[in-house]
């Protein structure tokens, strides 16, 4: 049974999937009443509401079904996020895909299998809405539209929760959006004994700005900012603004080795862009499970650093980032 291809764009379909603090939370009726029409309109035993993760499929919502999630390589959904439209498998049974997979040959012995993909706001799919049978069964245009129409419905659902963890201003996840996403990280680089290392920046003395320029100017800073540090990390890295102007990254699969270049790269494209330049203090604080039991304690470590360096900027020891100079 081969497992279903990765999405292009798994890195950042991953890390919005994260972002928005749905894995492993508690069932939540919005999303409860959508299954049950859809396993009413259906007359289906099983809907869902899955959400693709790195390696297992886990269930937000899922009337009909014991277990919150399976491994990614056995899921259903892991095929149908691949698609725009209606992902539809008549008999599993009968189709080579599926024949032998364990959830067709034993409990909960998927038949029947259409799933539509649940994007988040930014585009990239989630998951699906999906409905189970364990008899073989066709669709029709009007079932397609259906459940395409729930589909939908629960994207609005996500859309609204988002607005609680992303930064209006910029669109980069804000700081109970990181607080979600870094926590699941840190844990599974712990798991596979990965590094992963959290940057702070703070740009330095920006309420001059604010006092000078006006607030309009100092929005279109921090929007600059933002942007250079999306331009400047990988898609794996989580980059949020934590409030006001301070801005994280968080690295995983990164030492503090590895921090020099992407702060060079970030100063340079700074200068390159021509626009006013602010600067900048950051700090840097490598994870370790013995000292970090939270992802507060690894943020104050990298606070504690990013003011050390602030206070030998302003005793002119230091350029911006330059700590962190090749």
């Amino acid at each position: 049974m081969p497992p279903a291809p990765l999405p292009e764009n798994e890195s950042e379909r991953l890390r919005s999937l994260r972002a928005l603090n749905l894995l492993d939370t508690p069932p939540e009726e919005r999303f409860d009443r959508l299954t049950r029409v859809a396993r009413r309109l259906f007359d289906a035993p099983i809907a869902l509401m899955s959400l693709v993760d790195e390696d297992r499929q886990w269930f937000k919502s899922r009337p009909g079904l014991d277990f919150p999630q399976t491994p990614r390589e056995h899921s259903f959904c892991a095929h149908a996020i691949l698609d725009e439209g209606a992902f539809i498998v008549p008999d599993a049974l009968a189709d080579e895909r599926f024949s032998d997979n364990p959830l067709v040959r034993t409990f909960p012995e998927i038949r029947f299998y259409a799933g539509y993909p649940v994007k988040g706001p930014d585009g990239s799919t989630l998951g699906t809405l999906c409905v189970i049978d364990h008899e073989p069964r066709d669709v029709d245009d009007e079932d397609v539209d259906a459940l395409r129409d729930l589909a939908g419905l629960a994207e609005q659902e996500i859309k609204s929760l988002s607005l609680a963890t992303s930064d209006d201003l910029t669109g980069l996840t804000n700081r109970r959006g990181f607080e979600a996403i870094a926590s699941y990280t840190l844990a599974l680089c712990h798991r596979v004994h990965r590094p992963a290392t959290l940057l702070l920046f703070d740009l330095d003395d920006f309420k001059i700005v604010n006092d000078t320029r006006g607030h309009a100017a100092g929005d279109r800073m921090l929007q600059d900012f933002a942007d250079h540090l999306l331009a400047t990390f990988r898609d794996s890295d989580v980059v949020a603004r934590m409030g006001g102007d301070e801005f994280c990254v968080l690295l995983s699969g990164a030492t503090t080795r590895d921090i020099p270049r992407p702060i060079a790269l970030l100063r340079d494209r700074r200068n390159e862009s021509g626009e006013p330049i602010h600067p900048f203090s950051v700090g840097a604080a490598a994870y370790d499970a013995n000292r970090h039991h939270t992802v507060a304690d690894l943020v104050a470590e990298a606070d504690a650093e990013m003011y050390r360096q602030k206070a030998e900027r302003k005793a002119g020891g230091l350029r911006d980032g330059s700590r962190y100079r090749h």
